[in-house]
Parts: C-alpha cells; structure tokens; sequence
C-alpha cells in the first residue's frame, strides 16, 4: 500500500489552533465592491470643486509670475532710461564735472534692485495669501500671528531697519555717491562705496571708515557743485595797500592762465579786500571758486606763488599780532644790583635788633 493511501485512510489530522483566538474577519468581494462605489460616488459628487480649486489655484500662479516679470522688466528700462538721460548730460563741459560713471552705475542698481525686491515681495506675498484663501483657510490667525512676529522682528532689528530705510532714501535722493569727499559727522573722507546699510569712506591718513547710514544725523557734501578756496595773507600794518594788491592780481593772472590750474579755477582770483586790522598787522583775504574737491590744492598753491611774489617785491609776510619783529631793549644796570637793606647799615634800629646779645661775663676778683 502507498504512503497516500495511508495517511487518507488515517483521516485528518487536527490543526493547532491557539486557545481563546477570535476569527479574523476576511472582507468578502461584495464589501469590497461597496467600498469602491462609495469612492467613486464621492469622487464624482467633489470633482468639479477639485477642478476649481485647482484652476483657481493655476491661474493666481500665472498671473503673479507674468505680473512679477512685467513689473521687473519695466523697472529694469526705468533704470536704464535715466542712466542714459544721464549721460547724455557727458556731452557737455559741465556734465563730465559733476557726474561720476561709478556712482551713475552704483545709484541705478541699488535703486532697482530696491525697487525690484520690493514689487516681487508685494506679488507674491499677495498671490501667496489668495491661494491660501482659495482653499479656504482662515487667514485671520495667520496674519495676526504674522503681525506679532514682525513687530518682534522689528523691534529686535530696529537699528538693521533704520540702516537700511536712511540707505534707501539716501541712494534716492542722491545725497552722495562714490568719489565725493564727504563730513558726516562721525567720520569725514572720500566715499569709495555706498551700501543700503553702511557707507565706507578712506579718511585723510589713508583709514577705511564703515559709517551705518542710520547714525548719519547731518552730511556735508564737498564735491557737488563747486569749492571755495580761500587764503589769508598777514603783512604790516604800514605796508602799501596798492603795490600789495597789484601784485596779488598779477599772480592771479598768471595762475589762472597756466596748466591745470586754468581747469581747477572756476572764477578768477579774486583780492576780497581786508578781512581784518589788528595794531601792527592786517589780513588781506584772496578768494577763488574752484572745482569740486580741489580747494585744498589751489590754496596751496596760491600759498606758495604769494609768497615768492612778495619775496621778489620786498613785501614781507608776518604772522599776525606778536609776528612784527622789536628790538630788544637796554639791559637795565640797576637789574643786577640787589635791593637796599636796611641790614647794611649796623647803627640802623633793624640792625642792632637783629644783634646777638652777648651775655657779660662778672668781672675777675682780684
């Protein structure tokens, strides 16, 4: 007999099965098929507000990236039209003086990429919170929450905030650019970059200066428009007022007709008359306008020229009210001769007051 046929006529065997388990309910094919009915009809009773809300959602995004290209795209010719109305302003004497290429270039992007930043944050955020709508969430919370957060923000980085609103109007109004000599108060020097937070100016000595543009409380411009230079000139009080304006204007003349300086001085040289008359000196006062930034060099070399013209004409120059020259005077014979005293005199009161007294001595016995 086969060993099939043994174990079918052994019967079954039982199966193990553990102690107090529960039937595992298998889900036959009619729940199943009630399920996906259910689906289907919830699918077909929401499709068309999915449909919607997607379009909806699709058409906020087109119109804000279309809006926000548009937008740059405009700022972007606004910019590059006032650069090139700008240089046309290069053409004429006047134009190659005042306007530097560099703060042209440094003005126009920091004022669009401002303005840039500015239109794509308002689109977006803008768009951002229509599509937030759109799936109908409650914004309420969610600005209030960001209400909180940027006055936090604000009030933390108040001194970023001021920085970079004080640079953004500075740029806008063209309060200076780079290559002007400027005083602002804290430092002092040629600017050699502007920021929307901080401007670096290099001092006289050669130092780097990086002043935030919200400590700036005044600026004084020295490059826009035009410099004064202005020299005093001390001499005597007797000295003659003519033959010293003569030779004044001759100097003036021949300065203002020489390389460079006939490019620096923007008027003549003008002798301004007294500005001052002390006991044994006078100032005469020699004035010039000159080119943006180059007062300093035309006063030196007015210096320079004054003073070997009035070596040439005899004039001499002085220093001002201690600088006119006296004689010393006589020695005196009595300094060297010491006081009286009444000391001198031994049969004057003070003199036999000042006597030791000498004790005598008794007389020897004899």
């Amino acid at each position: 007999m086969s060993l099939p046929a043994v174990l079918l006529a052994a019967g079954p065997s039982p199966s193990p099965s553990p102690s107090g388990s529960t039937a595992v309910t298998v889900p036959t094919l009619q729940d199943a098929q009630q399920s996906a009915n259910q689906a289907a009809s919830w699918v077909e009773q929401n499709w068309s507000t999915w449909l919607a809300i997607g379009l909806r959602v699709l058409l906020i995004l087109v119109i804000a990236g279309v809006l926000r290209v548009v937008v740059r795209r405009a700022i972007t010719k606004l910019i590059d039209r006032m650069t090139r109305t700008v240089q046309a302003v290069d053409g004429t004497a006047l134009g190659g003086l005042l306007v530097n290429a560099e703060r042209r270039r440094q003005r126009a992007a920091a004022i669009g990429s401002v303005l840039r930043s500015v239109a794509s944050f308002l689109i977006l955020g803008t768009a951002a919170l229509m599509v937030l709508a759109t799936f109908q969430i409650n914004l309420a919370p969610l600005l209030a929450s960001a209400g909180v957060a940027g006055v936090a923000i604000g009030f933390g980085a108040r001194n970023l905030v001021t920085d970079f609103l004080s640079g953004v109007f500075m740029i806008l109004e063209d309060q200076y650019g780079v290559g002007d000599t400027i005083d602002a108060g804290v430092a002092s020097g040629e600017v050699i970059e502007v920021g929307l937070r901080v401007t670096k100016l290099r001092g006289d000595n050669g130092a780097i200066w990086y002043v935030r543009n919200g400590e700036v409380k005044r600026i004084g411009n020295l490059s826009q428009g035009w410099a004064t230079a202005g020299v005093d000139v001390t001499v005597k009080a007797d000295e003659d007022l003519d033959r010293m304006k003569a030779t004044l204007d001759e100097v003036a003349e021949k300065m203002s007709k020489e390389e460079p300086w006939n490019e620096l001085l923007w008027s003549p040289v003008e002798v301004l008359g007294l500005d001052s008359v002390l006991i044994d000196s006078m100032v005469v006062r020699v004035s010039a306008r000159t080119m943006p930034g180059k007062s300093t060099a035309v006063e030196r070399e007015l210096r320079w020229r004054i003073k070997r013209a009035f070596d040439a004409a005899d004039i001499p120059i002085v220093g001002g009210a201690t600088a006119t020259p006296e004689e010393d005077p006589a020695p005196d014979p009595s300094a060297v001769v010491a006081a009286p005293s009444a000391f001198s005199n031994s049969a004057s009161p003070q003199a036999e007051a000042a006597t030791p007294i000498v004790t005598q001595r008794p007389a020897p016995k004899q």
